[in-house]
Parts: C-alpha cells; structure tokens; sequence
C-alpha cells in the first residue's frame, strides 16, 4: 500500500492531535505553522492550565454546542472524553476534574499538554515546519492536491487537514486564514462573530463607576424588544445555571455569567433587536421578601442614610451607586422614604438594568462563532463534501460551544478522526 502524504495546516489542539493520529497509522505528515511556536492558543487556554474536556454526560455535553451540537454525537461516539483522557495518561499527562466537571492537567500547566500534543505528532514522525504560512489550498479535478505558501512554494499532497483556528486571540496565529482559504474551494462561510466575549452598555458613566465589582450568586436575564413591540426573554444559545458570577468594566460586564450568553446578545442586535440585562442581585430572595426585610430595616435603623443601610446587602460601590440611582437625597434619613420610593429600591435589586449596545470585537473573544457551514462536512470523518481529501477541524467549523472544556474536545475529536481517515484508517 502506498504511503499517504497529509499536510495539517496549523499545531493547534486539531492540528497536532491530527497529525500524531495520521503519523501513528502509517502516513507521511507535514505540519505547517505560520507562528514560530506550536500551540499557543493550547498555553494561554484555561487561564494558561488548559481546560481539556468536560466529565458531563454525552446528552447534556452536546447541549453546551447550542443548535449545532447534534453535529458532534457520531463522533464522540467514536473518540471522546474517555479515549482524550487515555491518550493523554499515555503521553504522560494526569489529568484532574475541578469544579463544574471540568478537565485540567493534574500539573496545572497548558504547556505540559502542549508539549505532549507535540510528542504525540513527532513521536509519529510528523514533521513540523515552522513560519510557514500557507496561501492557498490547490485543488485539482475536484480534489487536494497540496497548497500554495506565502512565498509561492507548493507543497504536494494526497489530503489537507485545515485546523487553522479560528479568527479570535489573533497574537496566537488565530487570524481567520482558514475561513477565507475554504471558501476559496468552494465552502459556505456562515457569518463569524464574538462568541464568549464580554459585553458594552449604553450606560458607560455608571459602568465606569462599578469598574471591578464583581458579583457571585447573582442571575442574569435578557429582554429583547423591536420599536412598539412587547418584551420577551432572549433565548440562550448555551445553558445558563441558576446563579453565577459576573463583572462590571469600564465599557460594561463581562464574567461567566456574561460570556455564556454573550452569543446570542450579538445575533439579536445583528438581527436589529434592543436588549436589555436585568439583574436580580438578591435572587435567594423574592419580591416580597426584599420588600419586608427593607421595611424592617428602615425601622431598625432608621436614622440610617441609604448608601450606608445598603452596604449590608451589597458591595461599597454598589451600594452607593443605586443609593444614587433611587433618587433618594443621600442625606435623608431611610425612615423618611415613602412607598414608591421603597419600591422604586426592590425594583432595583431584583431587576437592575443594562441596555446592551455591543460585544468587544472578535479579536478579544474567546471563541470564534461562525465558520464553514456544517452541511458541508461528514461528521464522522471531518471531511469536505465540496473537496475530496480535504479536512476541516476545530474552530474552522460553525461551532462554538460555552466555556468548560467543550471547544478543545471539539477540536481534540475532529483532529483525531480526521486525521485518522485522512491516513485511510
């Protein structure tokens, strides 16, 4: 049997899982990489200790994909969480599971993963060429045939796993190359936007105010609205938990909370809709009981001014922020407040709102959302249904899941099975 040539273009997580499948089952791989390094996305992922994979059940993992995760259950059914993890241990990487299931290095060290990714394809005798930027994907007849670098070299091949990232984090070499070069040959480009990026307000001199605070065990929801018509509930493209964390910044909020449902605040401004973020800031408490715990307060302490009455149901800043934006003169005493200004308060910590008027751009999010359309790809190989013997993988692809591990088995699975397929096993 002829030995099969693959170039992989990119040694990012796909990219390098791809090439040590392909290399370990007998094929002539070539990695480019335009970068002088190889993985750098892998080391600054998980605030630099790589998030790798998640321990919830298959059903529920694919939910954290949003509409597209469906594409994926072939095949995890195939590699998955549990053959990630063995490969791994066997290239000397422990692993440990932390809060919300999620996956580390027992080291806590991005780099140990990467630099065993890097064994895996080296020690399959893949060859990596750095800065070597790659132009263009030669086809001919329908099919592969290599690809065209920046300086005009070309590199024949028999397949080309594209694992280019996506066109976030741009200083680790994810600068969108991928997206333009498979459209080149013929693929459907769904829109890229800012997925897991944090959010601006309309309301910047306050936000500026609240810069830094940061909220635990709060809920966030999103309204969103057209010119004359009713309010309704933004749906969520990832599920949200109950109560988390979020953060107020000078340009408006960012935290978990935030980036999970960052996705869908940007498809419903693209689609010309007003939203808006409320916030229950007290949401172990109903209405009423803010309502009667306030009212005892104000006559327990009723000399009390608000900002200070406030501080023992919130941070400083805070306090002192919707003391202000009650109305109520911070000189006046809390037993003078009458009913509609007691309510005016409830309304405030049960429904503090924001109008969302933007996300920071792409380069600045986590995740790329967008990326070749999924109809267009096998989901058990990751081949291309437009070229023979091309591959896409990882964030090339429309999907783009929430934060927790879900993106790098993404691109983990999709390395490994095209790479694998691509060698002709």
């Amino acid at each position: 049997m002829t030995q099969r040539s693959i170039i992989v273009v990119g040694a990012g997580a796909g990219g390098l899982v791809a090439a040590g499948r392909a290399a370990e089952l007998g094929a002539h791989v070539l990695v480019l990489e335009k970068m002088g390094e190889a993985g750098k996305k892998i080391l600054v992922s998980g605030k630099e200790r790589c998030n790798l994979t998640n321990t919830a059940p298959l059903d529920q993992f694919l939910r954290y994909y949003g509409r597209n995760g469906q594409f994926l259950r072939n095949a995890y059914q195939r590699f998955f969480r549990e053959e990630l993890l063995a490969l791994l241990t066997r290239l000397g990487v422990e692993t440990q599971v932390e809060r919300g299931g999620r996956v580390f290095p027992t080291s806590g060290r991005a780099v140990d993963v990467r630099d065993a990714l890097l064994r895996y394809a080296t020690g399959g005798r893949a060859d990596i060429r750095y800065h070597a930027a790659v132009q263009t994907l030669a086809v001919r007849e329908g099919a592969m045939a290599g690809v065209t670098l920046v300086n005009g070299d070309f590199l024949g091949a028999d397949a080309v796993i594209l694992a280019t990232g996506g066109a976030s984090w741009p200083d680790t070499g994810s600068t969108g190359d991928g997206f333009r070069m498979a459209q080149e040959v013929g693929h459907t480009i769904v829109p890229l936007r800012p997925a897991l990026v944090p959010l601006t307000v309309k309301e910047r001199g306050l936000a500026k105010i609240l810069q830094g605070v940061s909220l635990r065990n709060v809920t966030c929801a999103f309204y969103v609205s057209k010119e004359g018509s009713k309010e309704k509930v933004l749906p969520m493209p990832y599920p949200l938990p109950p109560t988390g964390e979020m953060l107020f910044t000078h340009f408006g909020v960012s935290g978990p909370l935030i980036l999970t449902a960052a996705l869908g605040v940007v498809d419903a401004l693209r689609a010309g809709q007003r939203v808006t973020l409320s916030i229950d800031l007290k949401p172990g408490m109903t209405v009423e009981e803010v309502r009667s715990r306030l009212q005892r307060e104000f006559e327990e302490y009723a000399h009390r001014q608000l900002p200070t009455l406030l501080r023992g149901w919130l941070p400083q800043t805070l306090a002192e922020a919707l003391a202000g934006l009650s109305g109520v003169a911070s000189e006046r005493p809390v037993h003078t407040l009458r009913a509609a200004e007691r309510e005016g308060l409830v309304r405030l910590l049960k429904d503090f709102r924001w109008e969302i008027t933007g996300a920071l751009p792409l380069a600045a999010a986590m995740v790329t959302a967008g990326g070749v359309a999924l109809k267009e790809v096998d989901p058990v190989s990751f081949a291309s249904r437009k070229v023979a013997g091309l591959y896409l993988v990882g964030e090339t692809l429309d999907l783009a899941a929430d934060t927790g591990g879900f993106n790098l088995q993404a691109a983990f699975t999709g390395g490994y099975l095209a790479g694998q397929h691509a060698a002709g096993g």
